[in-house]
């Protein structure tokens, strides 16, 4: 076994991963065939930038558009305009977003083609409220949502039945044009009508679908949203539709290429590894406890693998907000991992968001090992307590183990690696 400094091993995992779903290689295998007319690029998310830059580069013919991504997330493009809006709290900046997208599609024919660019974070990216719903009432939703615990499937179902561009929409907006979706999946499982709530790709998720997961979650919506929901006139646009039958979907890149790049990385500097799942789901808490419990049986036991191995699995967990502290998903699974491993030697994991963003500040994840803890402590910081108080970001910062890679141009969801030696 090579590895001689943890954390740079863990960075080179997180880097192949990455690499593996970067738009330039990734796009250029799943070009449409040009259109006798014209060809428009619409996109959205925080990895939409990113594909537009690299599909103008690999595209030789005319082509005009528009993206929207997060602020911070932009890119360079000579053909397609780039709007940035706010995640994941919606703002004003996304809802103008939103109808200049709707309206890039109107008016066109059979012979134009409309190339979409989808990616992760597109939802939030995308408000543009139904019926008599305001900017404050789709606000209001996602805070509800991403406050639940509720699974991104459940949201996105939520979400689709209260926009006018989501589920579906603005692809049926660009009817009788041909569109073609090429998507890069930060949802477990892969379902592309599950990312950024489908803009362009339907699915089957009912009315009836998100009055059930609302009541599951116990969220508490606005009555204007309620009164919306539970009406005729919220329902998506089915998937027999006639104005899908032309369109494609393309699954560009996904947590399961990254994670298999991930390990032939590891087993190239002579670590063995194994990918549990590309689609955790879970409080982020709880899958953290579990996966502990995983790493402490091999260092301890030699089982169900044997050391030196590189544990990695993937898709998203969820976070319950019991408080207003600071923190994501991965931090707060890691937190819960350094607290289930505390003492235990030879343990070193890595856990980010492979977008570059955890939450709402500027880490993408963090570090731990069997000693973080027992540094949390000496640095005046509870671990225990950092949990509860959904404070992670605090915790890992205090003993300098933030992640901090910035925007990476993609987004497949989380990257969780754990090295036992």
């Amino acid at each position: 076994m090579t590895v001689l400094d943890p954390k740079s091993f863990l960075v080179s995992i997180f880097n192949a991963a990455i690499a593996a779903a970067v738009p330039e290689r990734t796009i250029r295998d799943h070009l449409p065939a040009k259109p006798k007319g014209r060809t428009i690029v619409i996109g959205a998310g925080k990895g939409s930038a990113q594909m537009a830059a690299a599909f103008e580069k690999v595209w030789d013919g005319p082509i005009e558009g528009l993206v929207v991504t997060r602020y911070g997330y932009g890119a360079t493009c000579e053909r397609i305009e780039i709007i940035e809006a706010a995640h994941p709290v919606p703002d004003a900046a996304g809802l103008e977003a939103s109808r200049r997208l709707l309206a890039k599609v109107q008016g066109l024919t059979e012979d134009d083609l409309v190339v979409a660019l989808i990616s992760g974070g597109g939802s939030a990216l995308l408000p543009s409220p139904a019926g008599g719903l305001t900017l404050a009432d789709e606000i209001a939703v996602n805070e509800a949502l991403l406050a639940s615990g509720a699974p991104i499937a459940a949201m996105n179902t939520i979400r689709k039945h209260l926009s006018t561009i989501k589920g579906g929409r603005l692809a049926a907006a660009a009817w009788p044009a041909r569109v073609v979706s090429l998507i890069v999946s930060d949802i477990p499982g892969d379902n592309p009508a599950m990312v950024a709530s489908g803009p362009t790709v339907p699915d089957t998720g009912s009315r009836t679908d998100a009055l059930a997961s609302i009541s599951a979650y116990g969220m508490k919506l606005p009555a204007s949203v309620m009164a919306h929901i539970n009406s005729p006139v919220a329902d998506a646009p089915s998937p027999d539709d006639e104005r899908f039958s032309r369109n494609e979907v393309h699954l560009i890149a996904s947590a399961g290429v990254s994670l298999e790049a991930a390990a032939a990385e590891a087993k190239r500097q002579g670590v063995e590894a194994v990918i549990l799942s590309d689609a955790i789901e879970g409080e982020a808490r709880e899958v953290g406890g579990v996966h502990a419990a995983i790493a402490r049986e091999v260092a301890t036991r030699n089982r169900p693998f044997q050391k030196p191995v590189l544990i990695l699995s993937g898709g998203e967990t969820t976070v319950t907000l019991r408080a207003k502290g600071k923190g994501g998903r991965n931090s707060e699974f890691l937190l819960a991992f350094a607290i289930g491993i505390n003492g235990v030697e030879g343990i070193h994991a890595l856990a980010a968001d492979t977008d570059g963003i955890d939450g709402s500040e500027d880490n993408a994840g963090a570090f731990a090992d069997g000693s973080t803890v027992s540094r949390m402590r000496a640095a005046g910081v509870d671990a225990k307590a950092m949990l509860a108080g959904n404070n992670a970001w605090t915790a890992f910062n205090a003993v300098g183990d933030l992640f901090v890679p910035g925007p990476t141009g993609t987004n497949v969801n989380d990257l969780r690696a754990i090295l036992i030696r």
